[in-house]
């Protein structure tokens, strides 16, 4: 930075040295765009106006200005008083109300105040019943205001110390730099609390009012400034501090939804982290389960509706999901919907269901302009074309595909493979498309890399009265029938949706990133098509190794 410099003894020198100093900055900014902002900086009206108020302030102070009196209150209270027992004019009348004011009163204590320079706070005195020998000591005065302190206390077992057990990053304690972790407290206002517990210690804070004096003993060990950089997570839980038993202390918990975004603020725990919700004006920390420690809670639980497992290993389907399909009366109102796609924007990789190909089923693929097909190895019939319905291959090559990890997911039906393979998404995303998969729950993992980059939405039946109700008239076709043909659902297929999803939700409900509930078809349509429209226009969290090669 070169040297500035501006005409000393003029009062005016800080506004000559605001303006000259865009000029003088000039052969060192690289930009025309960096000059401009400097100009617009230095060359705002209201910078200039606190320039001159600092100047007559400082030309105010070169004149060392001193109050004629100190006493300017009392001296118009013996006035008013003397003039009561005169004789009453006009004008003493004026002047007797005047000086009763409270506008006039308050200037006049305000004129005192300065007048005396009672600016600074009174400090309670330093104890005169030290020991010489004791541990030295640090007198902390904090002002309490409707936020928290932000710092946990805690006992030392092998001392009996209260200690400083956390700083909680943005509350007033880590605001102040005065208090620190380690650090052995004494007192509170005035009161000793080496024999009271931490609970006791807290409930004389949450009575005191205004400022609050410690006297601690300061931790011998220095402080290392975090170099953590800014990290954030995606909740996949809700979490209320005041329901976890195991939280050291409630009152320091912070809340929140599946799905908030939460900024961690520090690790230094590898227990409890500290976080903040992104986007949140409020600098102060809570406490909230590190990622270790739930893992290990959620291990530790039986979930009860885990009883039977979906199928997970080989990513091999070793049955096939029950297809529930519209109704003849349904399919004219979905394929209308259909049809209203992006078909630019958007294309399908394949029937995930893997089943014979109706018309209906056709019919939705032209709707949707299928280019990638399924690969399986039955025999093509007559009417069928190589790459048109399916990508027909030879069982040992499919075989030697699966060994090669070939499929995103693939399945046997009536003694035929059928295969989603991962260079047929490729395929769909090589042509600029947003290709739109519906697989197995189990496959959503192995997609989620950095080269797919998924957005998972996940269907959900809704409650089983809501299935009753609305889906008394329609039916199925399903795949256990080898008939095919279409029949009224049962008590037992609306159960069987049920538990389905709620396996789906509990294993890999964290893979999710919307659920839209199908109660009403039109409406759970149109949340998937803005879903779609928003992933175009708006922002969203990924994960950070999808960022990175």
């Amino acid at each position: 930075m070169p040297a500035l410099s501006a005409g000393s003894g003029s009062d005016t020198g800080l506004y000559e040295l605001l303006a000259a100093l865009p000029a003088q900055l000039r052969p060192h900014v690289d930009s025309q765009e960096d000059l401009t902002f400097l100009w617009d900086v230095f060359g705002e009206k209201s910078l200039h106006s606190l320039v001159k108020i600092h100047e007559k302030l400082h030309y105010y102070e070169k004149q060392n200005p001193t109050p004629i009196l100190q006493g300017a209150a009392a001296l118009a209270g013996d006035l008013a008083e003397e003039l009561q027992s005169k004789p009453l004019n006009s004008e003493i009348r004026e002047l007797l109300k005047l000086l009763s004011k409270p506008n006039v009163k308050a200037l006049l204590s305000v004129h005192d105040t300065v007048a005396l320079k009672n600016y600074d706070p009174v400090l309670p005195p330093m104890p005169d019943d030290i020991d010489e020998e004791e541990d030295s000591v640090k007198i902390i005065r904090l002002v309490k205001n409707r936020e928290p302190l932000g710092a946990t206390i805690k006992k030392d077992e092998p001392t009996g110390a209260v200690v400083v057990a956390r700083i909680m990053r943005g509350g007033a304690a880590d605001r102040s730099g005065l208090i620190h972790v380690g650090d052995e407290l004494r007192e509170v206002n005035g009161i000793p609390v080496e024999d009271k517990s931490p609970e006791e210690i807290i409930q004389i804070l949450a009575q005191s009012q205004g400022a609050i004096t410690f006297k601690i003993i300061p931790s011998i060990k220095e402080d290392t400034p975090s170099k953590e950089g800014k990290m954030f997570i995606k909740a996949l839980f809700d979490y209320d501090p005041n329901e976890d038993k195991a939280i050291p202390c409630k009152e320091a918990g912070l809340s929140f939804k599946k799905g908030d975004i939460l900024q961690i603020m520090s690790q230094d725990d590898a227990t409890w982290w500290q976080a903040k919700h992104e986007g949140d004006a409020n600098p102060r920390a809570g406490l909230i389960p590190s990622k270790h420690f739930q893992e290990r809670r959620l291990a530790l639980r039986r979930p009860e509706i885990l009883v039977q497992p979906l199928q997970v290993s080989n990513r091999k389907s070793s049955g096939f999901r029950r297809s529930f399909r519209l109704s003849r009366k349904d399919k004219k109102t979905n394929k209308s919907m259909y049809e209203c796609k992006k078909s630019d924007q958007y294309d399908t990789a394949d029937v995930p269901t893997y089943e014979e190909v109706t018309p209906y089923r056709r019919q939705m693929n032209e709707n949707y302009r299928l280019v990638v097909l399924v690969d399986t190895t039955r025999p093509r019939r007559s009417q069928e074309s190589d790459g048109v319905e399916y990508v027909f291959i030879s069982k040992h090559l499919f075989e030697t595909d699966v060994q090669n990890n070939k499929f995103i997911e693939y399945g046997e039906y009536k003694n035929n493979y059928y295969g989603t393979s991962i260079d047929s998404v490729r395929s769909v995303l090589a042509k600029n498309k947003v290709c739109l998969l519906d697989v197995q729950p189990h496959t959503v993992k192995h997609l989620r890399t950095l080269e797919f980059k998924p957005y998972v939405i996940f269907i959900k039946p809704p409650s089983i009265e809501r299935l009753r109700e609305t889906r008394k008239n329609a039916k199925i076709i399903s795949s256990r029938d080898e008939q095919g043909a279409a029949k009224p659902f049962t008590e037992e297929d609306f159960k069987e949706m049920i538990k389905s999803a709620q396996i789906m939700e509990s294993q890999y409900g964290h893979l999710f990133d919307k659920t839209i509930v199908n109660d009403d078809l039109t409406m759970a349509f149109s949340e998937l098509k803005t879903t779609f429209d928003k992933l175009e226009t708006d922002t969203h969290w990924v994960p950070v190794s999808w960022l990175h090669s």
